[in-house]
Order: C-alpha cells, then structure tokens, then sequence
C-alpha cells in the first residue's frame, strides 16, 4: 500500500508521429515497462500510472486538461523517449496547473557498442530528445525539477520519490483550512502576514476563531469520549499516581482529555488540517491546551503557537511530506543558547507544544503551573528529542514575497536530567555552526518558531518551494556569511525582476 493512498502521478512519455508505428509501438511498451518499475517502488510513496504516449499538440494539451481536473493527480513525470518537437508542447505546458518532474532518463543503461546502428538511435534520442523539451520549459518559465539517470538507479528513484512528497505536500495545501483560536500574540511581528496572498501562492485558506467557539464545542464532548481518552493514556503513558484512576490531580487530566475531544471534533467537523492557539485568548477554556496539541501534530495536525499560521502550515506540509518516512515533524521554537565554546549548542522547546512524534523515548504525561494565561496548570507530554540530523524550516512574509529558510542541524542527545524544566526539549548543533547559522538566520529574518524534522530534508524542502515558486535561502554545512548575504541580494534582485518575466 502506498503512504498516500489514491494519490498519483503520470508518466507521460513524448515522441512524434515521424518514425512510425513499429517505434511508436516500442516507445509505448519501453514506457510502460519504466512506470511500472516507478509504480514499483518503495521509494515513491504515490501511484505511477501509465498515459499513452503524446505524439501531437492536441493530445498533449488534452492529457494536461485532464491532469487539471483529476483530484487523483498530483502531477506529471515527463520523458521524451525520442525526438519530440517542442513547439507541439506548449499549449499544454501553458495550460497545466499541476506540477511536472522532467525524468531525463533512457530505456537502456549502457551502449550496446557491438550491435548499436543508426535503427537503435532513431529509437533511443533521450538524450537530445529531453533537451529540446528542457528548452520549452525553460522559455516557458515553468518551474519543475530535473532527475538526471538511469530509472533503476536507487538514486533516481530516491529522488523521485522526495519530490512526489514535495508535490503530495503541495496538493495537500490546496484548499486547505487552517483554524485559529484567538488572535497573533500581541505586537509580535513575524507571526503576522498577509493571509490573502498565502492564499493566492500557498493554496490554504486561514479561518479566525475566539477561544469562545471552541469552548462551546468543549460542552458538547460526553463523559465517554472523556473517559476513553483517560484509559488512552492510561495505557499508553508513564504518569504520576496523582493522575491516576482515583487520584487528587485526576480531574485536572480529565480537563486535559476534554480539551482535546473537543479540540479534535472542531477540527474534524470545518475539515481544517491545522490549526493555532494563543495564551493570551483563552476565555472559556480551562488551561492552555498542551497535551491536546501534542497528540493531535502527532495525529498529522500543523501547529503554530501564538496565532503563528504560517508557522502551522508549514508543519502541516512537513509531516505530509514526511508521510511514512522513519522520524517525525513538529512545532519548535530555538528558546535558548548554550554558548561553551567547546561546543555551541540550541536548547529547543515550547512552553507545552512539541508532538511526541519526535521523541527520542517514551514520553510521560505530566501536569505542571506554566505562570502564562492565568488557567489551571496544564498537562503535557515531556520527553527528549533523539539525536540525529534535522532541519529546521521557517516560512516568513518580506512583503513581496514569501521566504522559506532552512537550516540543517544535528539534534544531539540531551544528557542532562533537566529536573526543573518538565517540557519536551531538543538540543542541536546548527550547521556550520551556531555562530554563523544564527547570524545567517537573522539576516535572512527568520522567525523564531520554527518547523523541526528528522523526516523531511533539504532536497523535500528545496522541491516543495520550487512547487510554490517561493524563495528557499538555505544555511548548511558550507554557508559562509559573507557568500549569504550576497546570496540574500540576489534573490531581492531576482524576485523583482521574475515578476517582470511572467
């Protein structure tokens, strides 16, 4: 079965009507040979399927008209098996609204050197073939990827299969809702932004709601549901006796299970895929919603604290990406530093909200006073983030445009007991390290909540901004700040002029 269900891809293979039907007919069977072998794969999460090979400009614009109506496709896998005339193809590249991966591949892996004639070229011309449709993408501006080898080669494989979650990630956000229970966290700047025009690039529509709305829904939730919860984890977490079957604390977790049936029904009933919360609206709740949080990004929910949608929708689409893939993909947010200078770390956290997704054991429930919001003291999962590569991505709005700013970090094993600080915490080296990545991270303007993966990696990010046509800056192993900055300059420079060319 595979990770996204129904969803698909088409190959589509292009020739012409020039070499006749005896080719025609082997371009057709090598193709189908090479989607099945791409269907195939554990490396591609999606359906690939078979179309006909396009020999004319009326089939090719119809098979892209088609592309747009499926809501099975999420997108198109194109190969030119020969020779394909790319002014046949621009009416249908003009029309597609689904995104497109170019696979510049060949039937065979090697030149058969002794028997190779003039009947085998005419045959096997992917390799100019593709070219002459490189150029019409380009001319047209389209934006797509290029995976340049042999398709049994694991490599290519591999990196088909991180783009088609890039693509599965970008037809997720389409039409997506995402709901907000209270406003942004006063005069707080970077989690604002222009929802229309989030709308208009990212595809996700952003709903208000007052903490009020979802407190009605909190009256509705059955002793039932509540109690079904509490066997929940009961079963499934360590905790205090106090929060046990009998204990004084019981009724304050019995609140927590509340908050998220109820949260979880608000959520299923608008058909919203993420959602934010903020401490300073909370009326009509009981205490802020942690655990609730928690277990619902575990369940596949984008978060961002403190009305921080953008922030929500990013870890929406991370975890989609991340669909299937060992590790997992939550809210973070960098809170503060240790600064040996044998060894610069980030220690990484929230008040309440990381998803249990990341954890590097098994968490326990715990409930604790937080001292913001002036509610009861709120439950959580408490854990440490096991060590390993990560990254951590923020989606921010210059105004112009949308930046997508990455940085890979190495989450190192939290060796101290933390006997005093009773939430779920990371700590990582940033790449290259700590004094450049956070410089380079500030004058890119990079938020400081942020969406962590141990799933999702560079190239599913680099796909999925490439898919919205947004700007990627991204600090790794070789940034160096000066290069960055200029880096930086460019792309104002790029975007500006980009939009001249469309």
């Amino acid at each position: 079965m595979k990770s996204f269900g129904d969803l698909e891809i088409w190959f589509v293979t292009g020739s012409q009507q020039l070499y006749g039907e005896k080719i025609l007919a082997q371009v057709a069977s090598d193709s189908k040979t090479i989607a099945g072998a791409l269907d195939g794969s554990p490396a591609i999460p999606v359906r690939v399927v078979y179309k006909p090979v396009l020999t004319t400009p009326e089939a090719i614009r119809a098979l892209c008209l088609e592309a747009n109506l499926s809501p099975s496709c999420i997108g198109l896998a194109t190969w030119m098996h020969t020779f394909s005339p790319a002014k046949m193809w621009i009416a249908g590249l003009s029309a597609l609204q689904k995104p497109f991966v170019h696979l510049h591949t060949q039937f065979n892996r090697d030149i058969p050197w002794d028997t190779i004639d003039m009947e085998f070229m005419n045959l096997n011309q992917s390799a100019h073939g593709d070219r002459e449709f490189g150029f019409i993408a380009t001319r047209l501006r389209a934006r797509r990827k290029v995976v340049v080898g042999h398709w049994q080669d694991p490599e290519v494989l591999a990196r088909l299969g991180v783009w088609a979650r890039a693509a599965g990630a970008w037809h997720d956000a389409q039409g997506a809702r995402v709901a907000r229970f209270g406003d942004n966290m006063r005069e707080v700047a970077v989690t604002e932004g222009d929802k229309v025009e989030a709308q208009i690039r990212l595809g996700y529509d952003v709903y208000g709601y007052a903490a009020a709305d979802l407190a009605a829904r909190l009256d509705q939730v059955s002793a039932a549901e509540a109690q079904k919860l509490l066997a929940e984890y009961d079963q499934r977490y360590p905790m205090d006796k106090s929060l046990r079957q009998g204990g004084e604390r019981r009724g304050e977790l019995e609140q927590a299970a509340r908050l998220e049936a109820g949260m979880r029904a608000f959520l299923e009933e608008g058909g919203f895929k993420a959602f934010t919360t903020n401490f300073e609206h909370l009326h009509g709740l009981p205490q802020l919603p942690g655990l609730a949080v928690q277990r619902l990004m575990a369940a596949g929910w984008g978060f961002g604290a403190e009305g921080d949608w953008k922030t929500a929708a990013l870890v929406r689409a991370m975890k989609v990406m991340g669909r299937g893939l060992p590790g997992g993909t939550s809210f973070m947010e960098d809170y503060t530093y240790h600064l040996d200078p044998k060894g610069m770390k980030v220690l990484g956290a929230h008040m309440l909200e990381l998803c249990e997704s990341i954890a590097g054991g098994q968490p326990s429930l715990e409930i604790h006073p937080l001292f913001v919001g002036g509610k009861g003291d709120p439950a959580r999962l408490v854990f440490n983030v096991g060590a390993g590569p990560a990254v951590n991505a923020s989606l921010i709005d210059l105004g112009n445009r949308f930046r997508l700013v990455v940085n890979e970090v190495e989450a190192v094993a939290v060796k101290e007991a933390l006997p005093r600080l009773p939430v779920a915490r990371a700590v990582w080296v940033p790449k290259p390290d700590l004094k450049v990545a956070a410089a380079a991270w500030i004058l890119a303007g990079g938020a400081h909540h942020t969406a962590f993966s141990q799933a999702v990696g560079t190239e599913h990010l680099e796909d999925f901004a490439r898919l919205a046509g947004i700007e990627l800056a991204l600090i790794d192993a070789g940034t160096t700040l000066r290069q960055f900055e200029r880096e930086l300059g460019w792309e104002e420079m790029h975007h500006l002029l980009a939009r001249a060319l469309r």
